[in-house]
Order: structure tokens, then sequence, then C-alpha cells
């Protein structure tokens, strides 16, 4: 009898082992996060039945995907989405309030990665002084170093320095860009390294970036059959310097010369298979996903958002676009499950933000749409000062949809700051464009809990951002009448797709609403990591396993 209660001990002991064992999934050897530029929610959906079962479809059908994502912040520029998407919490926070912004300290526009402490790795370019020192949070990246005592490595890479350095973070080993121009080479900074790697130096003699520029960009399948685009010659869509028309085939090797030579590749799908084979480059040349310690690669894919912006969402070329995007994911994971194996890894993929259909273009289907005209307005704004408090200098700086009033001026005039603003709110939606006008005050003691004065909340920095925050119509531009842009707190463009793949994740769906600021605490979840510093996003329990 004795026997037998030992064995059914030892076999209790052995089963419980065996199933603990099991509750606790391997963490990730590598994760990847993909940020796709200016990709709209309905990309995914529009072009479904043409994707491969490799691309976007291998993690729709095997990974989660949250079908109801959104930006909860104003503005949706790259900058802002990258750092909020890594950081897990809003501009308010972390204080990248858009890619460049009127310094009210220092009375001049900066861009957000500037950094003149270092200097450029790579080549003779200024292009390399940056770092992510105006980022004033940690990233989900930072945290993983932090986790495993500065072991492991994360590296960015995008065409875009900024789509690079600040998903990155402070702690990067390494962030890669592209220097276009007469260069064609992808470039560091100082603030990393000394020298670039050798397989970056190897990438960049073999020279590919010539091979993507050799051909003609046409469509991947017959043009006929891009039924979900409007035609493809037509009124709201930009030219390449020396076309004619906007349409198919783009004789790049031609367009090269007077498109900028090397920094075309950033405006055609090349730029994203050119992306890939970097990535893919780094995957093996820094041996990613193969020590005791988790790696972290952060990838944006940033050709898309120019696409996006000469030819707008309803184009053949955004279709193209995103049809060779789709092969260019297939590579890539097919690298990650040959290199790090398959289960290896966790991947999430999202978008920085969206885009509105080209207000023309919407304007021809009688859909309501709008162009706002930016140098009316600023002479709509002295004609207010100068009505209610005889001054025309009150105003120091009219940028990104905020008026920074000029504080030396209110002082000499002993004019009270809040009153100034707020008579120009009040004033202001008497311009035609302009929809919604608050202060700063009223976003410092006013909590709005949902709806787009909580994204224009969730953007306003009181450190950084002005004294009048402004809103303009849905589907308005500040843009010329051919091509698109992004920006607003409007779904059209903060509704993303949310997809996680691979290690931890569970497979399905929902249509519940999350925010883009849940992906980093989700991922500090599945590492077992401490969220990033200054986190308001919360775990997505139904993503993980």
């Amino acid at each position: 009898m004795k026997k037998i209660i030992l064995f059914v001990f030892a076999f209790g002991v052995i089963l419980y082992s065996f199933q603990s064992k099991k509750l606790i999934p391997k963490k990730p050897k590598l994760v990847v996060g993909i940020v796709i530029d200016q990709m709209r929610y309905d990309y995914l959906t529009r072009f479904a039945d043409r994707y491969s079962e490799n691309g976007f479809k291998r993690l729709l059908n095997d990974g989660f995907s949250l079908e109801n994502a959104h930006y909860n912040l104003i503005p949706t520029y790259t900058a802002v989405g990258h750092a909020s998407i890594y950081t897990g919490t809003p501009p308010s926070e972390h204080a990248i309030i858009s890619n460049s912004w009127y310094d009210k300290f220092a009375k001049k526009s900066i861009y957000c990665v500037d950094d003149a402490n270092y200097k450029t790795i790579g080549n003779e370019s200024d292009e390399g002084k940056k770092s992510p020192y105006r980022m004033l949070t940690t990233t989900v990246t930072d945290q993983l170093h932090l986790a495993q005592n500065m072991r492991g490595k994360t590296i960015g890479i995008a065409i875009k320095d900024r789509s690079s350095i600040l998903p990155a973070g402070h702690t990067a080993n390494a962030a890669y860009w592209f220097s276009g121009g007469n260069y064609g080479q992808w470039i560091s900074s100082s603030f990393y390294m000394e020298e670039l790697p050798n397989w970056v130096n190897e990438f960049n003699a073999s020279k590919k970036v010539d091979d993507y520029l050799s051909s003609p960009w046409e469509t991947l399948y017959d043009i006929s059959t891009y039924t979900q685009s409007i035609a493809d010659n037509n009124e709201f869509e930009a030219l390449y310097n020396g076309e004619q028309t906007p349409t198919f085939p783009h004789n790049i090797p031609a367009l090269r010369k007077s498109n900028g030579n090397y920094s075309l590749i950033k405006a055609i799908p090349a730029g994203n298979s050119m992306t890939a084979e970097f990535a893919k480059a780094a995957i093996i040349g820094e041996n990613l996903g193969k020590s005791e310690h988790t790696d972290f690669l952060a990838i944006s894919f940033s050709s898309t958002d120019y696409v996006g912006h000469q030819y707008g969402p309803a184009s053949v070329e955004i279709e193209d676009s995103y049809l060779r995007l789709d092969k260019d994911l297939a590579d890539l994971f097919q690298t990650l499950d040959t290199e790090v194996g398959e289960g290896n890894y966790t991947i999430f993929l999202t978008a920085d933000h969206a885009a509105v259909h080209v207000p023309a273009y919407l304007q021809s289907l009688k859909i309501p749409a709008h162009y706002f005209n930016g140098t009316a307005f600023k002479k709509h704004l002295t004609t207010i000062t100068e009505k209610y408090f005889n001054s025309r200098t009150l105003i120091e700086n009219v940028s990104n949809y905020q008026v920074f009033l000029n504080k030396k001026v209110l002082d000499s005039l002993g004019l009270e700051q809040n009153t100034v603003a707020q008579k120009i709110a009040d004033e202001a939606i008497s311009f035609d464009g302009i929809y919604k006008a608050v202060t700063a005050r009223t976003l410092q003691t006013t909590h709005f809990s949902e709806g787009i004065l909580n994204s224009l909340q969730n953007g306003y920095n009181q450190k950084y951002s002005g004294d009048v925050m402004l809103l303009p119509y849905p589907a308005t531009l500040s843009y010329g009448r051919k091509g698109t842009s992004h920006g607003s707190g409007y779904s059209y463009d903060t509704h993303v797709p949310i997809l996680f793949y691979g290690n931890g994740i569970q497979k399905g769906s929902s249509s519940k609403r999350y925010e883009i600021v849940d992906i980093a605490p989700t991922i500090a979840n599945l590492l077992q990591i401490e969220a990033p510093n200054s986190t308001t996003g919360k775990i997505i329990e139904e993503v993980l396993k």
C-alpha cells in the first residue's frame, strides 16, 4: 500500500511540475516591433484577398488582431506615434509633441531628435547629429535593458531618423537610418558608436540601393486588377519632378537625378524592400535572438508614408505599395524562422498614424472636406489682438495648430495671459476652418475623459505646448490639393492595425477599443519586466497566453 501511495505522490509531483512549466512560457529570444508609417487599419481589409499567406495574413491567422485600436492623442505625426508606441504614454508625458515644434524657451523651431552634441557616423553629412534626449521618459526597450542589467541588444532601423531613434530608446546599442542625396548609405550617430560595424559597412559597400533604383516602378500585377483603387490617371495625385502624369510605370532611373538622387528610394516601395534587407542583415550580423538574453529589434517602414503623402489612400500606388510590403514582410518572417527559430520570437505590428483621403477627392464625392489657409488665419489672429488688446505683437508663434503668446509683450502691456488666451480661443472659431479652440488653462484644470478633447489633452504638454490649442474641421488639411497628410484626432488618422504574433501570444481577434499606449505595457508584461516609467496604457490581457 505504501508503495502505491508513494507512486501516486511521485506521479502527482511530476504532473504538477510538467503543468507548471507549461503555464510559464519561455520568454522570447527576440522581440521585433514593426511600425508601418501611415498605415490605415482598412489597408488590412481592403487588400486582404491579394495578400499572400506568409505576410500580413500570417500575423492575422496565427496571431492576435486588435480591430478597433486607436491613437488617443493629438497630433498624429511620425515622431509622436513612434514615441507613444514605445513609451506607453502620450506627449503629455513623453514630451515629443510633434516632429518639429516651436521652442518657447529657445525662441526657435526645433526638430525632435536633433542634437549638436553628437556627430554623424558613416559619412560627412550632418544627418547623424541626433539623439533621443528630448524624449523624457523611458521606452519598453530601455526597460528591457535595465531588467537584464544592460545585457541583450536593442537596435532601431528605419529610413527616417526619428523612426529609428525614438523606438530604440535611450540605452540602445544602435540606431540606423538612411542618408539619401548623393550618399545612399545607412548611418548612425556618435550617441551610439564611434564607427559602423562591419556588417553595415558591407551592406553600404554592396550598393544594393543602386539596384533598387535601376528599374521602373511598375505594378506588381496587371494594373486592371487593382480594383480597390481609383483610376490611375486622376487630378488628386502629385507628380515626381519630371513627370507629366501620375501614372504607371514610373521611370525611376530617369527620375532619379531630378528627385534627390538616392533620396528617391524613400518615396517608392523599394525603400521598404531595402529596409527589410537591412533588417535581415542586422539579425544575422548582430546574432540577434541567439544569446541567453532577450534582444529587441525595432523596425519602421517609412516609404508607405512618402507614397501616401504623394498619392493618397485611394491610389493604385498605395495598393501596390502594400502588396509589395506584404512580400517584404514574408521574407523578413522567413529570416526570423531560419535565424532565430519559429516560437523563439514575438512580433507586434502597428502604425505611427493613418491618413485622410485626399480632401479634393472627398469634395468631388460631395463629402465634407476642407483646406486650411494658415496665412489668412495668422492675419485673423492679429485682427483679434488689435481689436481687443490694441496690439499686433501679442502672438509669438503659430504652428501645429497651436498659438504661443509673447509673454514679454503681455507683461509690458499689463495683460493677463489667461485672459488674452481665452479671448483668442473664443474668437478663433469665427475663422472658417477652426472647429474648436481650447486654452492651456482649460486643459490644465478640466479633465476630458473621452472624445477628441481627451485626445487633445493627452497631446498637450504643459511645459512645451502653446497657450491656445486649435482643432480644424474633420477632413481638413493645411496642404496642397494633391496628395494627403495626417495629424488630427479624427478616426481616419487614429484607427490603425495592432497585431501580435509568436511566443506568448494567443490566436484570435478583438473588436474592443484599445489605445496605442497599451502596446508597451503588454510587451513588458509578456517579458515580465517593468513597464516604461510614465506608462498610462493598460495590459491587453486577451492577447497573452
